[in-house]
């Protein structure tokens, strides 16, 4: 998908709305199977539904199914045929008796043999993370049927010659900055055990059709074409407004495109590794990611997500629970980007009431309430700024630099930290000043302090934006910025006199509600799953 603007969790730190370049997954990569069409095409409906509630926006959600895709994929499969890095090698393949078919990869499960994982997967290990084949598990069951009266059955495919690339990956990545130490160690970790030649070919029915001669029935591997649906996903997006969109022009050898991935570190190896193999050994001239976003893993309860034991709050029933501003925060104010995190809904209630209820709504709250109360809604003119409004804004200077650089560099915990530290700047400064005590005896310092609070909360929504979006923008709308998304303050001083005196203020209702014990003890209960 082109362009996770609007409602992303970071945002672009200039006046202009956030925009981004990057390309992302469109839906998490299975290996295709003939029950796949139905499923895929209830699978997208359903994530995209659940993206909306999340408010992420897109400009154009694709799939890997689009015969853009196919073309793509057949078209470098072509080039790297051309250009000597397709060879063809005689396998054995896991074959399914019971259950009649030769099993993807993802449906055999069986014990890793470099970390002794007992639920690895066929293509690869969750555990170590490391890239499999079906025939190095040890005791393999198949994930359908549980039969583990499996048979090896010879069968052609063809491999994509990775070792014969190696030198110029090593070069590529080399050329990269702004990667995180997790993604580099891993790609590295692939390179320095010795590069493997990968088989990007499957005998299943459902695909993208591997065009030659002697392969009918089979299509290419998952991982092979999936990465390439992502300039595929760029072309169906110029498609539907050819006259203005050039979809070329954002992967044709271009200057002016930076070009980001977000992915678990799960996922690195293809983006580290694989697909740029296949771009490299195309020979033309495809943009490459410039930085790939690697996290770690989110955890519930000590332990893993389980769909199969219904263990752990999915988005969909996560969405059902609370609105999606509390999940927005959560998940990327403890994003897993140093080592995994372990959700609970315990720390859940506590992180959320604090910062949410306590910090933010609680600085909205008594700023508006008492605006109301004690000036109609209006704010106040009069009076002259003085020594705590210049240390404010040396302070909140300071702050929104270190914002801007947490969001440029990508991390979203070091960027949630600072929004959550303006927050609590704003909270300070009104309790130091106490306008309630000096409304009576000090009129004019009064209407100086909660015309600078009234700021202070603007720039306190603004910021949260990228997190909080609805909680922000009732905030915004209350305080006369209703609209699309909000602009950067340029500077601190310019931030704290943006909205002068006189202008009509709302009192927007109760932004957060506190989760009380009960709701984490039921829903505890309700998600633990069946052990």
């Amino acid at each position: 998908m082109l362009d996770i603007a609007g409602r992303s969790a970071t945002r672009s730190c200039s006046s202009a709305p956030p925009t981004s370049t990057a390309l992302r997954r469109n839906w998490p990569p299975g290996n295709q199977d003939s029950t796949s069409p139905p499923i895929a095409g209830s699978s997208i409906r359903s994530k995209r539904r659940i993206y909306r509630r999340l408010d992420l926006t897109f400009d154009h959600f694709g799939r890997s199914s689009s015969p853009q895709n196919h073309a793509l994929t057949q078209h470098f499969f072509h080039r790297l045929e051309e250009r000597g890095f397709i060879e063809e090698r005689v396998l054995e393949q896991v074959f399914s008796p019971e259950d009649g078919r030769f099993l993807p990869d993802r449906y055999i499960i069986g014990t890793c043999p470099h970390c002794r994982f007992d639920r690895a997967r066929g293509d690869q290990c969750e555990n170590c993370t490391r890239p499999l084949d079906p025939v190095d598990l040890v005791e393999p069951r198949s994930a359908l049927s549980g039969s583990t009266k499996l048979e090896i059955r010879p069968t052609r495919h063809l491999f994509l010659r990775q070792s014969a690339l190696v030198g110029e990956l090593e070069d590529w990545i080399d050329g990269r900055s702004g990667w995180p130490a997790l993604v580099t160690s891993i790609a590295r970790k692939w390179l320095d055990e010795g590069l493997q030649d990968r088989c990007i070919t499957r005998d299943l029915a459902w695909g993208v059709p591997v065009p030659k001669l002697g392969y009918e029935g089979k299509v290419f591997y998952v991982w092979f074409d999936a990465p390439i649906a992502y300039i595929a996903a760029t072309k169906e997006w110029a498609e539907v407004d050819p006259e203005r969109r050039d979809w070329r022009a954002w992967w044709w050898a271009p200057t002016d495109v930076e070009y980001l991935q977000f992915l678990g570190k799960d996922n690195v190896p293809f983006h580290a590794v694989s697909f740029p193999c296949t771009l490299i050994g195309s020979g033309e001239p495809w943009k490459t990611v410039d930085v790939i976003k690697g996290v770690n893993w989110l955890t519930y309860e000590g332990g893993k997500f389980s769909t199969s034991q219904r263990r752990g709050v999915f988005l969909d029933l996560a969405l059902e629970l609370l609105p999606a501003d509390y999940w927005r925060w959560w998940l990327a104010s403890n994003a897993p980007e140093g080592s995994d995190t372990d959700f609970n809904f315990e720390r859940f209630a506590t992180d959320v009431n604090h910062d949410l209820a306590d910090t933010f709504g609680n600085l909205v709250n008594r700023t508006l309430k008492f605006l109301a109360t004690r000036y109609g809604g209006i704010v106040p003119g009069g009076g002259t700024p003085a020594a705590p409004e210049k240390r404010l804004t040396d302070v909140l200077a300071q702050r929104l630099i270190s914002l801007c650089t947490g969001h440029d560099d990508r991390l979203f915990r070091k960027a949630a930290d600072e929004v959550r530290s303006i927050w609590r700047l704003a909270n300070g400064y009104l309790a130091a000043e106490a306008p309630w005590a000096s409304f009576h005896k000090d009129p004019e310092r009064t209407a100086v302090v909660i015309r600078t609070a009234v700021n202070l909360l603007d720039v306190a929504a603004t910021v949260a934006w990228a997190f909080i979006p609805a909680a922000a923008e009732q905030v915004l709308g209350a305080l006369g910025r209703a609209g699309s998304a909000p602009a950067w303050p340029n500077s601190a001083v310019a931030a704290l006199a943006e909205i002068g005196s006189g202008r009509r203020v709302g009192l927007p209702p109760p932004l957060f509600a506190k989760l009380p014990h009960e709701w984490v003890k039921e829903n505890r209960r309700r998600f633990a799953g069946s052990a």
